[in-house]
């Protein structure tokens, strides 16, 4: 009876023990390979160059790019288009003035989510001309218009068709990895390659980055309608098309607003980055602020682009269930603003004035002088930001990168599949694996290394202050309040304007780029991971209440395993969005695969550039199937 009783001692010990095998594995083979085998590099033997098929790839696109057919009736057809387009919607923008533009800003963000909102879109159009960005605003507003459009096309198609066949799902979803992991710059140099500099290369390098958040999120909002409303729709004799158009979509109406939402926010985060491409506009303004090193310029260039997001943004997620249906409303708007244009144009005041010019660049470049002065060294007893820069490089960057690149090459993909397996399936360690060695494949071992260690630190850093943050934000309702438009900042700031005030505090390096991702990372994180904790049933944490728990024990073990969920797409986040900006960090000293990137574009060096952002997508991607689980708990 006592043996009976004693042998099932831990019935889960065996399934746990298995599910840790892999991990144990690695934790006695790599110490055994490092005194065996000592560091050891990715084999040159088992390299492929690439320089030579991509050199003659470029080569015959620049040879041929005024003569063969392909370019002549395809791609020449679409450049004109696009030229058409946004030189269109940049006249009916210049013709109607800024009174025009202003008022119709105003009037279509009252009619679609409230008066407060038409007063802010006014307030945001009339602070645009105050910094002097009249017509820089209309520029990006005219591209971002030709852009947003096609790409909110190009991804509701894609998403329709996710949405309803699994099998065009399953092929979609590496495509959209692809396309969201791969770095802006990385794509820059084939689109320029094909179309040249100018205005159709920004808005297709746009479309490319910012269509695949529409096609997620309407095949999110198709795939998950309600069976019970489709079963009754079919019931009542509905066809395939009757139930898309009357339940389907009506059902997805949320995530197809949050995917307009989300391309929107991509697409101005690309305004910048356009630019190098001759994109002009704000775009423009920011990157000859940032070759000069002038941060009021580019504040003064940087402020329009957030507000246009703060604007474009609220307008998409509040709009209201009742705003279309009012003809006789929306005919009264649009005659008020014909006749704020025709007014406008009678006083022949088409632009903003020159005399309403407020000049912020030079205050604020006192002020950046006067930290740079005060802040950068000499502090006394906590030191300067260049200490702290320093020593989170000598503690923190240089021992992490260090130590990956000591590991022997086989080791870490045994490390990388050894803890894919712990979160996932054979399939995702598989494939983790597959594109860490692709990275060894690629000739560009150390860099990415190099890279990983900088994701790694800055992700570490991002989720310990997201955590904490978004801890006490959902705790408090006053706070989550406060925070809230100092995250629409941070979260719509363009990327490269982080990049200015880091140079200017922390110097040049692989810290800056850090701190840079950090920073833009950071809103994300706090704002999923408080939805998540805030979201928790209130139910449990009566419950939890209930029984004694403090509120501490009740954020241990309440809410946060109840929103794991949203903890990992937080990580998740944090990780797509700081291999982001740690790219752009090649700019500013970050070395690595980001100055491979720049590199390449900088010199029509078509290998180099697309190998290195080949090797970010790899990294992107070995780092989603470690951080985000997939499998069954064994």
């Amino acid at each position: 009876m006592t043996a009976a009783v004693t042998a099932p001692a831990n019935p889960r010990l065996p399934a746990t023990a298995r599910r840790y095998w892999p991990l144990a594995a690695v934790l006695v083979l790599v110490p055994l390979g490092l005194l065996l085998a000592g560091r050891g590099t990715w084999p040159a033997s088992l390299s492929v160059d690439l320089s030579g098929p991509l050199g003659t790839a470029s080569d015959w696109i620049v040879d041929n790019r005024d003569s063969h057919p392909l370019f002549l009736y395809f791609f020449g057809h679409v450049s004109n288009a696009v030229v058409l387009s946004v030189r269109g919607v940049y006249l009916v923008l210049l013709a109607a003035g800024w009174a025009g533009v202003t008022a119709a800003a105003g009037l279509v963000a009252w009619r679609v989510a409230g008066p407060r909102l038409g007063i802010t879109a006014v307030a945001a159009f009339a602070v645009c001309g105050l910094l002097g960005m009249w017509v820089p605003t209309m520029q990006t507003l005219a591209l971002m218009v030709v852009a947003v459009a096609a790409s909110v096309a190009l991804g509701a198609v894609l998403g329709l068709a996710a949405g309803l066949s699994d099998r065009t799902y399953r092929a979609l979803r590496p495509v959209l990895d692809t396309m969201q992991v791969l770095p802006a710059f990385a794509y820059l140099l084939p689109v320029v390659l094909v179309f040249g500099i100018g205005v159709p290369a920004a808005v297709l390098a746009t479309v490319v980055y910012a269509a695949p958040p529409m096609a997620r999120l309407t095949a999110l909002g198709l795939r998950a309608a309600d069976p019970g409303v489709l079963e009754a729709s079919a019931s009542l004799g509905a066809t395939g098309r009757q139930r898309l158009l009357t339940a389907r979509l009506p059902l997805a109406r949320k995530e197809l607003l949050l995917g307009v939402n989300q391309s929107i926010m991509m697409a101005l985060s690309m305004a910048v980055i356009a630019s190098v491409i001759g994109a002009g506009g704000l775009g423009d303004r920011v990157y000859q602020a940032l070759a000069s090193v002038d941060v009021g310029a580019a504040l003064a260039a940087g402020i329009p682009i957030v507000l246009l997001a703060v604007v474009l943004d609220r307008t998409a997620t509040g709009a209201r269930p009742d705003s279309g249906p009012a003809a006789r409303a929306w005919l009264a708007a649009g005659a008020a603003v014909i006749a704020a244009a025709v007014a406008g144009r009678l006083a022949g005041a088409l632009t903003w004035p020159e005399a309403w010019h407020v000049d912020i660049a030079e205050p604020v470049n006192r002020a950046v002088d006067w930290m740079t002065a005060h802040l950068y060294s000499g502090v006394p007893v906590v030191g300067g930001t260049a200490d702290w820069a320093a020593h989170f490089t000598g503690w923190v960057l240089d021992p992490v990168r260090d130590g990956l690149q000591a590991l022997p090459w086989w080791a870490l993909l045994l490390l990388v599949g050894a803890l894919a397996l712990l979160v996932g399936t054979w399939r995702t360690a598989l494939t983790a694996v597959a594109a860490m060695a692709a990275i060894g494949v690629l000739g560009v071992w150390d860099a990415s290394l190099d890279t990983l260690s900088q994701v790694l630190a800055a992700v570490a850093v991002t989720l310990v202050l997201g955590f904490g943050v978004a801890v006490a934000a959902a705790r408090s309702a006053r706070l989550e309040r406060a925070l809230r438009p100092v995250l629409d900042v941070f979260q719509t700031m363009p990327q490269f304007v982080y990049l200015i005030p880091v140079v200017a505090l922390f110097g040049v390096g692989r810290a800056p780029a850090v701190a840079a991702a950090v920073v833009y990372a950071l809103p994300a994180v706090v704002r999923i991971t408080t939805q998540g904790l805030r979201g928790v049933d209130p139910v449990a944490l009566e419950s939890a209440r209930s029984l004694g728990a403090t509120g501490w024990q009740q954020l241990r073990q309440v809410q946060l395993p109840l929103a794991r969920p949203a903890l990992l797409l937080a990580v998740n986040q944090a990780v797509v969005l700081v291999l982001a900006v740690v790219i752009i960090g090649g700019l500013v000293g970050g070395g690595a695969l980001g100055y491979d990137v720049v590199f390449g574009l900088a010199q029509g060096d078509l290998a180099t550039g697309l190998v290195a952002g080949a090797a970010i997508v790899c990294l992107g991607l070995m780092l989603d199937r470690v951080t985000q689980p997939t499998g069954k708990e064994a």
